[in-house]
């Protein structure tokens, strides 16, 4: 399958060039993905597919067009150049558009030593179907739990192949192997509901389905006769589940496209302080087992592990080749891409520098304020960095729990928290986004 996908880009540039495309890459996926639910202890649904999807951008001088299909035949990739071609002869011109320079791609990368896929055959549909039924059954046998809204287990299978004109080739594979279940506890208006799961790259890594109904049902529970917290100006202690929403809003605010668009609350920050002193934000796209580790990125670019953030200080913007291009600056090797869309800058796997305190100590030392575990809706202003989400967790007073709080909103402006947050050391090292437990002072609260 590997040669067959390079063998399709290869064969899609060679129509793109035929049909008059002055520089082309192309991208061909191959995936094949499984996924089994069960409800009351029977099998409730279960899905395969497979498919393979080829996308082509091609350039005409300053002007692109981009085009994929799910139809491999070698008609249908002529037919895919010609269209693309004349699509590109329309559109508008790009000044910052165009492939890397051939000096500038990834050359020589070591796959194997990111463990991107669990070597280990794909797993019968049956043992999906038994981790189901057995995280249900862990959520179903802690006291208080009514009801499982769904247990589901499932594993993907991705190849992945770029080339382009300049003569960059390389490809890659992905496996991922989930687990995951909803509990309720409780029924009518007094109804409350949680979850848990775990999805990893290589099986063995993943967590008991056990443990994953347990934590489900224990976090539902936990839910339970909740009150609205008190409206005033309280710290905020953002749980490790979701603290990390906190750092994807810095990352989108740096993202090339938003900066050379001009509609970023971080524009100017360059070399300020936006973290506190002593925190580091750092990428690595060669983490072994990281779902976000890649050895090239969407451009054919080597990824390099880099300091966003050093020492609190803002060390640099996440670009392509076009925002690069755009604001007199190099690529830093983060495009991404799909089938059927040209590159744009993402990140890899992300680490926060971790605290000394643990999340217990945290709670302690914030005295009477939210834990948020939880929250729903977005209101983030892009140029201002103003911030404001509805949130559920649990009320703390003298450092410790005292209720469960749900229809509150939390409030602040993301750069003043941001620089004063105070980390715990309970990140989930294997995640694509190693983030702890994150205390926040003096946000305001709407509940009562």
């Amino acid at each position: 399958m590997t040669q067959t996908l390079e063998h399709l880009t290869h064969a899609l540039l060679d129509a793109a060039r035929k049909a008059g495309a002055d520089a082309a890459d192309a991208m061909a996926v191959a995936g094949t993905s499984v996924s089994i639910d069960v409800r009351a202890g029977k099998l409730e649904q279960a899905d395969r597919s497979e498919g393979t999807d080829i996308g082509l951008r091609v350039m005409i001088g300053q002007r692109q067009a981009n085009v994929s299909s799910s139809d491999t035949r070698p008609e249908t990739l002529a037919m895919m150049a010609e269209r693309a071609v004349a699509m590109a002869k329309e559109a508008p011109e790009d000044p910052y558009i165009g492939l890397a320079a051939p000096d500038q791609l990834a050359r020589d990368w070591d796959i194997a030593a990111l463990e991107m896929a669990d070597p280990t055959p794909e797993p019968d549909p049956a043992a999906l179907q038994e981790d189901a039924q057995r995280a249900e059954a862990a959520a179903l046998a802690v006291e208080g739990v009514s009801q499982v809204q769904s247990a589901s287990a499932g594993y993907g299978h991705r190849l992945v192949h770029l080339a382009a004109t300049n003569g960059f080739s390389g490809g890659y594979a992905r496996t991922d192997r989930a687990t995951s279940c909803v509990a309720i506890a409780g029924s009518g208006t007094a109804m409350e509901r949680d979850h848990d799961g775990d999805m990893r790259i290589f099986q063995s890594d993943l967590r008991s389905p056990e443990d994953i109904g347990e934590t489900a049902a224990r976090r539902t529970v936990e839910r339970m006769h909740p009150r609205k917290p008190k409206t005033g100006a309280y710290p905020v202690l953002f749980d490790e589940r979701i603290a990390a929403s906190l750092i994807g809003h810095l990352l989108a605010a740096i993202n090339g496209t938003a900066i050379a668009r001009g509609s970023s609350w971080m524009l100017g920050a360059l070399g300020e302080q936006v973290l506190p002193k002593g925190m580091n934000l750092i990428e690595d796209p060669h983490r072994p087992r990281a779902t976000g580790s890649r050895p090239f990125d969407a451009e054919g670019l080597a990824t390099s592990r880099r300091e966003i953030v050093t020492d609190g200080v803002l060390t640099g913007w996440t670009l392509d080749l076009a925002t690069a291009r755009k604001l007199g600056l190099q690529s830093t090797g983060n495009a991404a891409r799909g089938t059927s869309a040209p590159p744009s800058p993402t990140t890899w796997n992300v680490a926060l520098t971790q605290g000394a305190k643990t999340k217990d100590d945290l709670l302690r030392d914030m005295g009477t304020g939210l834990l948020v575990t939880s929250m729903i809706g977005s209101t983030i202003n892009p140029n201002t960095g103003d911030y404001s989400r509805g949130a559920s967790g649990f009320w703390v007073e003298n450092g410790e729990i005292q209720y469960p709080v749900n229809e509150c909103t939390i409030a602040g402006n993301l750069r003043d928290m941001l620089s004063t947050i105070i980390p715990a050391n309970d990140a989930r090292t294997y995640l694509s986004r190693v983030v702890p437990s994150l205390l926040v002072e003096g946000m305001t609260l709407a509940g009562d």
